[in-house]
């Protein structure tokens, strides 16, 4: 029997398939023991003690120096859509296969980006805050009705939350340097999208070239009644400048759902006009058993591919 190590946190808590189908390969599923995201630290010890043959991933930190202590392991199946955790370099060097599952998080992230959009356009978080604290403040929102979005990134995620859109009747811009023509939106400039967009929205995935990407610069393009949303990856926008930003009034709001450091314990939480979600995107139950059954369906199909498992 040949091992497999699952270390994302959280896997077959809704569904026990996958596991099923992990043990009817002929491999046995290690969970990962600690309930929680594992330092680089935790990742060397397990694959050290468990020698495993695959590992399904959550976001933790897939270093070089992680990999290399895998002698026998030949995929890593990430358990969702984002890559930057893995190291993809040490993995080709290493002859270590790669997958994602970049279906299922569609629909989970596009509509928790629409439920951002809203909620901080109605204000939804402020009154709830108020309630709870003795108050009973009912502050003046704004309709999404009419509103220009724009979209930056226009792949599965990105072109599924247009459709969302659409019945609002919202203006829908869109920057991806990889889209050449789109039925959804209208593909402008990056600088143009900044400039006119009431709601701008990130769907792009992290690259250590497009770390901070929301800068200084870019913030300072934006409209002053404008909403920032970044669902996509953390790293992607510059707290900090984004922090001085909604403090000076250079724009009207944000919704963040993942950061550079997690948990996330900055200046952000400060605000009143910040909406802050604990980077839960694709952490619907309907989004998460199928991205863990894709994972698991990649696992084995690379385990074959690669003679490991008949």
């Amino acid at each position: 029997m040949k091992n497999v190590l699952v270390t994302t946190s959280s896997f077959c808590k809704e569904d026990p398939a996958p596991l099923s189908e992990i043990e009817s390969a002929g491999l046995i599923a290690i969970l990962n023991p600690f309930g929680r995201k594992l330092t680089e630290g935790k990742a060397i010890d397990l694959i050290k003690k468990y020698d495993p043959v695959g590992i399904i991933a959550g976001v933790e930190p897939l270093t070089r120096k992680v990999l290399e202590e895998g002698k026998n392991l030949k995929v890593v199946s990430r358990c969702g859509i984002g890559m930057d955790s893995v190291d993809l370099v040490a993995s080709k060097d290493l002859g270590i296969t790669v997958t994602n599952t970049p279906d299922a998080p569609t629909i989970p992230v596009a509509e928790l980006t629409m439920c951002m959009i809203l909620s901080l356009l109605r204000k939804i978080h402020v009154s709830d805050a108020s309630i709870r604290s003795g108050a009973w403040e009912r502050p003046m929102g704004n309709l999404l009705h009419g509103k220009t979005v724009g979209i930056i990134g226009c792949g599965r995620i990105g072109s599924f939350l247009g459709r969302l859109l659409a019945p609002f009747d919202c203006t829908l811009f869109g920057y991806d340097p990889y889209c050449q023509q789109s039925d959804l939106f209208q593909l402008v400039s990056l600088e143009d999208l900044l400039i006119q967009s009431d709601i701008v929205t990130l769907h792009l995935p992290f690259t250590e070239e497009n770390r901070h990407f929301i800068n200084v610069d870019r913030l300072g393009k934006m409209k002053q009644n404008a909403f920032l949303i970044n669902a996509a990856r953390g790293g992607l926008v510059d707290e900090d400048a984004l922090y001085d930003a909604l403090s000076s009034g250079t724009i009207a709001g944000a919704a963040l759902d993942c950061f550079e450091k997690e948990p996330y314990k900055g200046r952000l939480r400060d605000l009143d006009n910040t909406l802050l979600t604990g980077h839960i995107g694709s952490y619907a139950r309907e989004g998460r058993i199928m991205m863990e059954a894709q994972a698991v369906e990649n696992l084995i199909r690379e385990l074959k591919s690669r003679g490991v498992i008949s």
